[in-house]
């Protein structure tokens, strides 16, 4: 399943393939992982949380994993893999959780992160979407507000020993 995506960016036109997942995504998906954490969390999770938590989380056993049993989407510019999202298998009550849109921080603000969503909203069958965010990134919880989710919920979680304050929340999908 290849979707091809025509973004209108500030500077040019950009062409954008979403697509599965492939094996050989790993490595990109792993530094794009890497360099979205780095940004996004600098001054938030200490760099050695952050790293502890990425050499597990995006191994390539759990990647493989993933690939497996979820919905794992890549985005790609002129073929260099520039984001991914990855949400759950669609469960009984017709929902899925969004666990992760992760971009290059060279490419945010593009529309790429729409466009990595409306996958989950389009291509899924779900009725609602849940995700986690961190209450410090700010930048995201915008981005999500503006697309409709709502906070239903904050709880804190350890990562690595490192305290997250965690923001719960909700989109309803119009079907």
């Amino acid at each position: 399943m290849n979707m091809k995506h025509e973004i209108n960016d500030k500077v040019k036109n950009m062409y954008l393939t979403i697509r599965k997942m492939k094996r050989k995504d790993i490595p990109a998906i792993q530094e794009v992982a890497k360099r979205s954490w780095n940004s996004t969390y600098a001054g938030i999770i200490p760099s050695g949380v952050q790293d502890s938590f990425l050499s597990q989380a995006y191994s390539i056993k759990t990647l493989k994993k993933q690939r497996r049993s979820s919905n794992f989407y890549v985005a790609l510019s002129n073929q260099e893999l520039i984001g991914f999202a990855n949400y759950s298998q669609v469960y009984s009550d017709n929902s899925i959780h969004l666990h992760a849109i992760y971009l290059h921080p060279e490419y945010q603000g593009r529309g790429i992160g729409s466009a990595l969503l409306q996958i989950g909203m389009n291509h899924l069958s779900a009725t609602k979407i849940s995700l986690h965010v961190e209450r410090q990134n700010n930048r995201a919880i915008q981005f999500y507000k503006q697309k409709g989710f709502h906070k239903i919920s904050e709880f804190d979680d350890e990562l690595e020993g490192h305290t997250i304050h965690t923001i719960r929340m909700i989109l309803n999908i119009q079907n």
